[in-house]
């Protein structure tokens, strides 16, 4: 099948051809034809089961197309394909084993549902490769916290020390906001669980076709519930990359932190030789580059994001070039960036070195303890108010002195605040600070998200496990159906 399809006999030019299917090299051939001819395993397997596919037809027909994925559907390289590479693989069985087998595959379906399904299967294996790399990026941060959990530093508000946290409590913070990036993965993906296939063009079929087994074989939990929705909607493509774009913003957050404090001018965090780069023309720097690809990369994920969602807007509710295909087209490579991300953020996050003596001298000098020594004087009857003026009246006091920290406080009451009239030491302010999920609860917290992230594994386990499980289950049926009626159809 090489020209017309039914009504119509003329084709498109090789130029245009191009830009509405794309190339039709080897590589071409093999990433589209790799799911779709997975789906046909299942597709004839179900309408052999029916009654409407004879067996000898099936069995032909699941021997051709297992060959052709066997050798990396090589028959395929430079054949003429007029109307898509779909059409040239269906047409290509179609001349090898004859109308009345070829000429079969396609029963109680459409273009409309095998392209969703398609999808789907591609989304979903996406995903899970993007979550099994999160978590992996999350057990690197909760590893870490729980490492430098003694590690004494300023936290920073409008880019001014604010409070004294450690290193393992901020590290555990993005591993808090990345748990939430994991759960809109796994809605997404879990929002995959009924299969498109049986939906037809967009509104079922008549056939007596079995679209529970088809599901079943190819690893999903149920079949269409609404047939229009199965081939109109990709809006679970638009929640993956929200979820996508959450993480990669996360990251971009820690990415800005990190390079920050890597400076000479901070000297928080330092990198090994292998994970920073040289100039080109200044002998003396150590460029921590990999942090710029990990900000920047954030932006395909937000973009592809805009560029899907504006493909939908205002489409027609039901199956939909815009939808359907140039919506979708915009996933893939936004997808990959954000992996990529991911990927570089665990080596980052794994060879970061904090300095804990800077650190600690940073947060000396910068008075972090300043509320906590107020707090001491609210606990003592001291209004607020009252504590906030009289501890900001003794760090204006130590500044102009050039005192290189805060030493002593005297209250309104003209009592001294602390044991002797001395303030506590950094670690026990933190340690202190133990309410509404501050540093002093930081092994709880640490502890708290080692068990999501325990439970997140055990999902994603299961559900890979589905998925073989399904591979195993197909395999099985379409051999034998092979070996029940192998031979000439």
């Amino acid at each position: 099948m090489t020209g017309g399809t039914g009504r119509l006999t003329a084709v498109l030019g090789p130029r245009t051809r191009r830009v509405v299917y794309g190339g039709q090299g080897l590589d071409e051939v093999r990433g589209e034809l790799e799911l779709t001819s997975t789906v046909d395993l299942a597709h004839v397997v179900m309408l052999t089961e029916t009654g409407l596919l004879p067996g000898p037809a099936a069995a032909a027909l699941l021997e051709r197309v297992g060959h052709l994925r066997a050798t990396g559907f090589a028959a395929l390289a430079g054949l003429p394909a007029p109307r898509g590479l779909y059409l040239m693989y269906e047409g290509h069985l179609t001349a090898e084993l004859g109308p009345d087998v070829g000429g079969k595959l396609h029963t109680g379906r459409s273009r409309n549902d095998l392209k969703a399904t398609v999808t789907a299967m591609r989304l979903r294996g996406e995903l899970l490769g993007l979550l099994g790399e999160v978590l992996r990026l999350q057990a690197a941060l909760l590893s870490r916290a729980r490492a430098h959990g003694g590690v004494v530093m300023p936290v920073y508000t409008h880019f001014q020390p604010a409070m004294p946290v450690t290193y393992g409590y901020y590290l555990a913070g993005l591993a808090a906001a990345l748990d939430r990036d994991v759960a809109g993965l796994r809605q997404a993906v879990d929002a995959l669980d009924r299969c498109p296939l049986g939906a037809g063009a967009v509104a079922g079929t008549d056939l007596p076709i079995d679209s529970a087994r088809t599901a079943a074989l190819l690893g999903f939990a149920a079949p269409p519930l609404h047939a229009t929705d199965a081939v109109a909607a990709r809006d679970t493509a638009l929640r993956a990359l929200a979820s996508a774009a959450s993480a990669a913003v996360t990251l971009s957050r820690l990415a800005t932190d990190l390079q920050l404090w890597s400076t000479q001018e901070f000297g928080f965090v330092e990198f090994p030789e292998r994970l920073v780069g040289g100039s080109s023309a200044m002998p003396q720097k150590r460029n921590a580059f990999l942090l710029e690809h990990v900000k920047g990369k954030a932006a395909a994920a937000i973009g592809a994001w805009t560029a899907s969602a504006s493909a939908m807007k205002a489409t027609p509710f039901t199956n939909s070039i815009e939808v359907g295909t140039e919506a979708v087209a915009v996933v893939w490579p936004a997808l990959a960036a954000v992996r990529d991300s991911v990927l570089l953020s665990q080596v980052l996050v794994s060879g970061a070195r904090p300095v804990p003596a800077r650190m600690e001298q940073r947060a000396k000098e910068g008075f972090v303890t300043a509320t906590a020594i107020a707090n001491r004087l609210v606990a003592r009857g001291v209004p607020f108010r009252a504590a906030h003026h009289a501890v900001g009246a003794a760090v204006r006091e130590a500044i102009a002195s050039g005192a290189p920290e805060l030493t002593e406080v005297t209250a309104p009451d003209g009592f001294p605040v602390g044991a002797g009239g001395r303030l506590p030491p950094l670690p026990d302010v933190v340690a202190a600070h133990d309410r509404g999920g501050g540093p002093g609860a930081g092994a709880a917290v640490v502890t708290a998200l080692r068990a999501r992230l325990a439970a997140h594994h055990d999902w994603i386990t299961a559900h890979r496990a589905r998925l073989r499980d399904a591979d195993r289950l197909r395999e099985r049926a379409a051999a034998d159906v092979v070996a029940r009626h192998g031979g000439t159809p």
